[in-house]
């Protein structure tokens, strides 16, 4: 398969479609040097984005938390990725919409007078844990933290937050895992590096509260249907002491999906019955 930046096909970009060649940005780029940038990750099903507009509203605000105005209202975005899905073909897609501080005036630390600029792409994505999603995915653990949100703006899907998710990834991989489990600053459980965890015990799920991460859209849609379900969920934050007497565990988010999670450092879990019931709940509702 060709890199990104070479395929053919049309991206949404600052309110025009240009030639998926052509979508560029120049090397002083504000976000490029200082990740002035926000973004969301979104899969469509049978060509209808799931939650697309709460995903429009969640970049609008990531960007406030950050400083910046998108100059788009919601309504535009969601028209803008209909146009994106509609010039894409695909039925099932995964669909980055991306917003930057770009090129202008400003290049240091300070760029209020540089222009903020979108973009908005589609393409065919497969299962994010490939068959870990079926088998259970093995989990490193990170040697990095999840920060204070007094240090950072944690609840906003932005650019330089993921920075040390990446290296933990690359570490995990390095040692054949397929993701690592980050705990936050107070040493408490957090979350992978773009998803959101969950742990079953007794019949009862445990998540970590998101008081220093994103509260993520698939683990707010999973958390309602296990309400629906009537199972008990405890948001809390949990200490890496108790992972060993958790039953279950899997991973939410929307690259993700609902992937169990079969081992994590020296603790295993089995793909029981609640995390299959859930991932295949979820393959129904997205598909609604």
């Amino acid at each position: 398969m060709s890199g990104y930046d070479d395929r053919d096909g049309k991206i949404w970009m600052d309110g025009q479609m240009v030639n998926w060649r052509e979508a560029n940005v120049h090397i002083l780029t504000h976000a490029m040097h200082y990740a002035s940038s926000v973004f969301e990750g979104e899969r469509a099903y049978s060509g209808k984005i799931f939650k697309s507009r709460q995903h429009s509203e969640r970049l609008k605000a990531s960007a406030e938390m950050i400083d910046f105005e998108i100059p788009y209202t919601v309504d535009e975005i969601e028209a803008a990725k209909e146009q994106v899905m509609a010039e894409s073909g695909l039925s099932d897609a995964y669909v980055r919409a991306v917003a930057w501080r770009g090129a202008g005036e400003d290049m240091g630390v300070a760029s209020a007078r540089n222009p903020v600029r979108m973009a908005i792409a589609a393409w065919e994505w497969g299962a994010y844990y490939g068959d870990s999603k079926y088998k259970g995915a093995k989990l490193d653990i990170s040697k990095w933290k999840r920060p204070s949100p007094e240090t950072i703006p944690s609840h906003a899907k932005a650019a330089g937050l993921y920075m040390i998710c990446t290296m933990s990834k690359h570490a995990a991989e390095a040692k054949g895992c397929a993701d690592a489990m980050m705990f936050d600053y107070r040493g408490y459980v957090a979350e992978a590096t773009g998803a959101n965890i969950f742990f079953v015990k007794d019949g009862e799920v445990h998540t970590p509260d998101p008081d220093c991460f994103l509260n993520g859209i698939t683990r707010q849609t999973v958390i309602g249907m296990l309400k629906d379900r009537q199972v008990k969920v405890h948001e809390r934050h949990i200490m890496p002491e108790e992972i060993e007497s958790f039953e279950q565990c899997w991973l939410t988010g929307t690259a993700a999906e609902v992937t169990p999670v079969g081992q994590i450092g020296d603790w295993n879990f089995e793909v029981g019955a609640l995390t299959k019931d859930i991932a295949e709940g979820y393959e129904k509702l997205v598909r609604t």
